[in-house]
C-alpha cells in the first residue's frame, strides 16, 4: 500500500471508533492533534472524495445513519471500510519501522 497523506491518515483515525460527519471529523482531528492540524473543509472534503474513490471509507446511507431527531439531514456520515482499516494499520506500522530507524540513527530518544 502506498503511505497515506497527514490528513488522510488523521480521517481514518477520526474515523476508526465511530462514523462520523465531515464537522465531526474536522473537530476530531482538531482536539486529538491539540489543534496542531486543523482540516479545512476544502481539505476535508478533497481527502475524503480520495477516500471514497480508493475504497478506505463509505457514505453511509440513510438507512444507516443517525434517528431523525438526532440528525440533521444535511450531513453526509462515513464509516471505515475493513480496507480503510487495513491502510491505517499499515500506515502505522510504516511510521513504527521509520521511527525505528530514527532511533537507531540517534534522532529519536529510545522508548526503553
Amino acid at each position: 500500500m502506498q503511505p497515506l497523506s497527514p490528513q488522510a491518515f488523521h480521517i481514518l483515525v477520526a474515523l476508526a471508533e465511530r462514523d462520523q460527519h465531515g464537522y465531526g471529523i474536522m473537530q476530531d482531528v482538531a482536539e486529538r492533534t491539540g489543534g496542531k492540524l486543523r482540516l479545512s473543509a476544502g481539505t476535508l472534503y478533497g481527502s475524503v472524495k480520495r477516500l471514497l474513490e480508493e475504497g478506505l471509507i463509505v457514505e453511509l446511507r440513510d438507512s444507516q445513519r443517525p434517528k431523525k431527531a438526532l440528525d440533521d439531514e444535511r450531513r453526509r456520515y462515513y464509516r471505515l471500510t475493513p480496507l480503510g482499516r487495513k491502510a491505517a494499520i499499515c500506515e502505522v506500522n510504516r511510521m513504527a519501522e521509520l521511527l525505528q530507524q530514527a532511533r537507531e540513527h540517534g534522532l529519536a530518544a529510545n522508548s526503553n
